[in-house]
């Protein structure tokens, strides 16, 4: 009878260790778990800021004051628009005036 209860004192023992090593991956795994929500959020805050940043960076109010400051653009108008042909070559429109010069790049 010695022999079955030291049998069973053993595993018992083996189990319990069994379920402390499980015991501690449980938690090791739900700590991660949390850990990644929680990055996730943070991704997804930034994500929505950036979306934010994003649209208010390209309104068209800010695009045109940026084309006029940065890239000196200006509004067209007939007077300061040249017309190429198929072969190069400037042409002016019927509307403007021969008088003017079109300027050969």
């Amino acid at each position: 009878m010695t022999r079955v209860s030291v049998a069973l004192l053993l595993a018992s023992l083996a189990s319990a260790m069994y379920l402390v090593g499980v015991q501690y991956e449980s938690r090791r795994v739900f700590t991660e778990l949390d850990k990644a929500r929680s990055e996730a959020r943070h991704l997804k805050t930034e994500f929505d800021r950036l979306q934010v940043e994003k649209r208010s960076q390209a309104t068209p109010a800010r695009v045109e004051r940026l084309a006029r400051e940065k890239l000196q653009m200006r509004q067209v108008s007939p007077g300061i628009t040249n017309y190429l042909t198929a072969s190069g070559e400037v042409a002016m429109p019927a509307h403007i005036s021969t008088t003017t010069t079109a300027v050969k790049p």
